[in-house]
């Protein structure tokens, strides 16, 4: 299993799914939907996949001694990761904006979403939506990653377009407090946020095993 998760990270993998981690830094920017980093991260995976594809790397991995599960478990592996390395530079930004950066005018006259916690609840939501709706549907066929990912790409939108208009209507405007202001629903929407993460990647991850071992490659 480390040589199948070996062979994801410095064979199969696209140089974008690396490169793209930064589209993190993103989260600095004031004025601009922040959680559009999100999917720019997400992009950059479904780059490894296309690249799979164009490999015959599914194929390659049904010729080694390793089990369709091992082959589906290295590629979620491989998501995962390089999810929670984009969520970690999200975290650090996040943290200096709600510390340092607080009154930062640029951030406190944002009209749009604010990095908070709860803007992290929303990445990890959005990180999850990719597993359960990009990766399980790409391994329903094994081969096939369009369909998949204008699914992803629609309710991503659509969570990142909700993110931003939530929080104009009366009572939710706590949800983009500044700093640490309103810490307990903050904290909320960031447990939420990892509850999601954690059931669509499982969810996902059980549904990608069952329909991989039933197709005929």
């Amino acid at each position: 299993m480390i040589n199948l998760i070996r062979k994801e990270f410095k064979l199969s993998a696209h140089i974008l799914s690396y490169l793209f981690i930064s589209f993190g830094l993103m989260t600095f920017i004031p004025g601009y939907p922040i959680l559009v980093g999100v999917f720019f991260s997400c992009l950059g995976i479904f780059q490894s996949f296309q690249s799979y594809r164009e490999s015959n790397d599914i194929a390659y991995s049904i010729l080694l001694p390793v089990t369709k599960k091992d082959i589906v478990k290295a590629k979620f592996i491989f998501v995962c990761i390089i999810e929670l390395l984009t969520f970690l530079l999200m975290l650090m930004i996040t943290l200096l904006r709600m510390t340092l950066l607080k009154a930062a005018e640029p951030y406190v006259n944002n009209p749009l979403l604010t990095a908070n916690l709860v803007f992290l609840g929303y990445a990890l939501m959005i990180f999850g939506l990719f597993n359960i709706l990009f990766v399980r549907g790409f391994f329903k066929t094994g081969y096939f990653f369009g369909k998949p990912f204008l699914s992803f790409s629609i309710v991503g939108f659509l969570v990142i377009g909700g993110a931003e208009a939530k929080r104009h209507f009366p009572g939710l405007e706590v949800l983009n407090s500044f700093g640490f202001d309103n810490i307990g629903i903050q904290l909320m929407g960031l447990f939420v946020g990892i509850v999601l993460y954690s059931l669509f990647t499982y969810i996902g991850f059980k549904c990608s095993v069952k329909t991989f071992e039933e197709i005929d490659l």
